[in-house]
């Protein structure tokens, strides 16, 4: 029978026996080797060995995965995430192209589809080549929600070195690799085309994900942002689009179908503010021949730099203001 430090309780095993009940790992070797009389300190300081041994193990491990892709579940990974690519391989690797995409992501409280889409966008760009910057758009006001003046928020604060933009809700996940999310030159490109979206299929929807150059945006003096709550921008932006001489281009020979994207909608946990109030039915159905980029009226937060799950983004907290006089609906009072 042999003992620890040849004083005190024995082990009923000897090296052999001792790696086997411990599992055979690393540690247990470490173990077997200590001598048959050993001091206290040695004890102690092979015991501080093992932790330290362990504590370098964990800092070394690391994780892409946040989320399960399925239902929109998100399941935490034990290990930490990987540290983010590098962008400077950007610059430095031509195959990356010239162009780089601002991808607008209107926001509130929807913190389980940021979890999983920011890691998704950024690996499904990346594998494709696309230099992209991920802007959440994170309404914080008191106002009723209103996705346009976001969209018109982000695409003026995205800076100088992005060159067209994604308006992209963040329940809606690509899953076909043959999308295109590269430089719209030719005009407006609806990714998540009436084809493919697995809700919406009238052939004036716009909505969901569509690419814009910054200067067809422009020319379009942005969205409306006479839209508070849920719906009916995008109709009203098919109209500007049209009006402002661009034409609308769509995938081709993609044959997914509506399994093409991953709806992240729960529509018993995510109610959609539906209600119109005062004249905004009658107003809802009209082009806003005035206001758009040139209007909106907002205040910037605060700007945070964020990794979610090794995957880079900006959040923007953003203030709107609303001019009850002209859009009374803007607050439910």
């Amino acid at each position: 029978m042999k003992t620890l430090c040849g004083r005190g309780k024995s082990l009923p095993y000897g090296p052999g026996k001792l790696r086997r009940a411990c599992g055979g790992g690393w540690s247990c070797r470490l173990l077997a080797l200590l001598p048959r009389k050993c001091s206290v300190f040695r004890l102690f300081f092979a015991a501080l060995l093992l932790g330290f041994a362990s504590l370098l193990w964990l800092q070394l491990s690391c994780s892409g995965d946040v989320a399960r892709e399925g239902r929109g579940a998100v399941a935490p990974n034990p290990l930490k995430p990987c540290p983010p690519e590098s962008r400077a391989s950007w610059a430095e690797d031509l195959s990356w192209g010239p162009h780089r995409l601002a991808l607008l992501i209107p926001f509130r409280e929807r913190f389980e589809e940021l979890l999983a889409f920011v890691p998704h966008m950024h690996r499904f760009l990346s594998r494709k080549r696309i230099r992209h910057h991920i802007f959440v758009l994170n309404q914080v006001d008191h106002y009723r929600f209103n996705r346009a003046s976001l969209i018109n928020v982000g695409f003026l604060e995205s800076g100088n070195d992005t060159d067209y933009i994604a308006m992209h809700d963040v329940d809606l996940l690509p899953h076909n690799e043959e999308l295109d999310y590269s430089f719209p030159e030719a005009g407006p490109f609806h990714v998540a085309s009436p084809e493919l979206h697995p809700l919406y299929h009238y052939k004036t929807y716009v909505g969901g994900i569509l690419l814009l150059t910054k200067q067809h945006y422009e020319m379009c003096n942005g969205m409306s942002n006479r839209f508070w709550g849920w719906g009916r921008e995008d109709d009203e932006f098919y109209r500007r689009i049209k009006g402002a001489g661009l034409q609308l281009f769509r995938p081709s020979g993609i044959k997914t179908g509506y399994t093409t994207f991953q709806h992240l909608h729960d529509p018993a946990w995510r109610k959609r503010d539906q209600k119109r109030i005062a004249a905004q039915k009658q107003e809802q159905f009209k082009v806003d021949r005035d206001g758009g980029l040139n209007n909106v009226r907002y205040r910037i937060e605060s700007r945070t730099a964020l990794s979610v799950a090794g995957a880079p983004c900006t959040v923007l907290n953003i203030l709107l203001d609303c001019d009850a006089s002209k859009t009374p609906w803007c607050t439910f009072s």
